[in-house]
């Protein structure tokens, strides 16, 4: 039998309900696909700063990106606005089914860890007010190297971390752009069709591809069988 892949998460609408910032959107921009849009602008402007060599924290980015989208329509964000979207980024509740799965994938002697693209400080908070923190050994952030995902340094940085060889680790996430990095630096990868999330026809392709955790949870569990080892404390 094969042995089992470490896991490393993504966060941000992998585990977490971007959901839960759409009603503020809803009320500054009157329009239902901005949200999903500011979201797209966030991932594509902290990718191009990386390739241009400029580190700039996520949450600075998700910032700057709201009042840019705010000023083609001729929209002002208050303080009040950016604070509220703040707390509600900060407070995102998990998936439904992602507590149990992340359980049962744990029980079954998996390795859990996570890598995001917000600070560290940021993550830690966000996955204490979620109720998962405790479920994962470690967590991992892009500030480490500076550079966000996909960004090849981000996953050898945590390969090395955890003194794993790349194929012996396993990211799941709901974006392709995730998956494409981690295929890219050897790693094994796992894709989540959140709402709004699709395989991509080009590029490496995912080893797994579920509609949610609890389906990508079975098809691991299936193939690496039952309980192993004892976790080791990260």
């Amino acid at each position: 039998m094969p042995e089992r892949p470490i896991l490393v998460f993504d966060v941000n609408e992998t585990l977490l309900d971007l959901d839960a910032l759409r009603p503020a959107f809803d009320r500054i921009f009157d329009d239902p696909g901005a949200m999903r849009l500011w979201f797209a602008n966030l991932v594509t402007y902290s990718e191009a700063l990386t390739l241009s060599g400029a580190y700039v924290p996520f949450t600075d980015i998700g910032g700057a990106v709201l009042r840019m989208l705010a000023a083609t329509r001729d929209i002002t964000i208050s303080d009040a606005d950016g604070a509220e979207l703040t707390e509600r980024f900060g407070s995102m509740p998990p998936h439904p089914e992602v507590p149990a799965a992340l359980r049962r994938l744990r029980d079954h002697g998996f390795r859990l860890f996570t890598l995001t693209n917000n600070t560290l400080e940021a993550s830690e908070r966000q996955l204490e007010r979620a109720g998962v923190i405790d479920l994962f050994e470690r967590r991992f952030s892009v500030e480490t190297v500076r550079r966000h995902k996909p960004a090849p340094e981000v996953y050898q940085g945590v390969a090395a971390a955890l003194e794993a060889d790349p194929g012996d680790i396993c990211m799941i996430a709901c974006h392709v752009w995730d998956t494409i990095g981690a295929a890219a630096a050897g790693w094994q990868s796992a894709l989540i069709l959140r709402e709004g999330n699709a395989p991509l026809g080009v590029g490496p392709q995912p080893d797994y591809i579920g509609q949610d955790l609890d389906a990508v949870a079975d098809r691991l569990i299936e193939r690496y069988g039952g309980r192993g080892p004892d976790r080791g404390s990260g």
